[in-house]
């Protein structure tokens, strides 16, 4: 692998930090206590690099998630780690019936409800729900929903890389909360299947999950999912034009929960 893709992303990290170091201190000097709550400030700090580098990486991922979305989201859509709620901007109103994002990032709702209201969901007609959960609660997402199994659609988009304990954290929620003959909508950068791009991304994933909220470079969430066993329709692809020397090396997946 060159050393140029190797090291490619300590220039993203030094963006980052140039957005939102400075906003992050000062946050802590109005509230010392935080000093305490590591968890509140890497959100706090992941707020800040969103609000800076969200709309320039969902314009980078706009075909692929356009491809996707459209024509795939239908009724009840569960948005796993929706961030800015960028995935509302790709819903079909006359296919998607609610749109309820799942975020535990608090600091992130209220882009939320914004971007959502352009699209003609809100909380007030009952066509949006926005969930303070992590994904690791299963049955507090499936109560707030109305029961088990009450999402028609699940999507995931460059969110299960941060999720703790993921394989298993994520096959609970898809069986807690997606109905069967539901559809799941996957778009993640994953472990690559090159070893020597593979290598570099186990060697960075330390120091970048620290800096962006657990995010993590190297696991194979496409193979995960793939082996839930609860799929009647399992089709998995890559971005077309990536170059394989790439330590964010993403695969697209649609599959179809079995119906019981």
């Amino acid at each position: 692998m060159k050393l140029s893709a190797a090291f490619g992303l300590l220039t993203d990290l030094r963006f980052a930090i140039q957005a939102a170091f400075f906003p992050t201190v000062s946050a802590i000097f109005r509230t010392p206590t935080l000093l305490f709550r590591p968890r509140d400030v890497s959100r706090l700090f992941m707020a800040h690099v969103w609000k800076t580098f969200g709309d320039g990486v969902d314009e980078n991922a706009r075909p692929v998630k356009q491809a996707l979305i459209p024509g795939n989201a239908y009724g009840v859509v569960l948005d796993i780690g929706a961030g800015h709620g960028h995935t509302v901007g790709y819903l079909d109103p006359a296919r998607v019936t609610k749109y309820v994002a799942l975020e535990p990032n608090t600091l992130m709702h209220a882009e939320i409800r914004r971007r959502a209201a352009t699209r003609g969901y809100t909380e007030e007609a009952g066509t949006l729900l926005v969930l303070p959960y992590g994904a690791e609660e299963p049955g507090l997402i499936a109560s707030a929903l109305g029961g088990a199994h009450a999402a028609d659609t699940l999507v995931a988009v460059l969110t299960l890389c941060s999720i703790p304990d993921a394989e298993r954290v994520f096959a609970a929620l898809v069986r807690a909360t997606l109905r069967p003959g539901g559809t799941l909508l996957v778009y993640e950068h994953v472990l690559s299947a090159r070893a020597d791009v593979a290598w570099w991304q186990r060697f960075w994933t330390p120091l970048w999950s620290r800096a962006f909220d657990g995010c993590c470079l190297d696991r194979p969430t496409h193979l995960w999912i793939e082996r839930m066993g609860l799929w009647a329709e399992a089709r998995v692809w890559g971005k077309e034009g990536e170059e394989e020397e790439h330590l964010f090396w993403h695969q697209v997946g649609r599959f179809v929960r079995k119906a019981e």
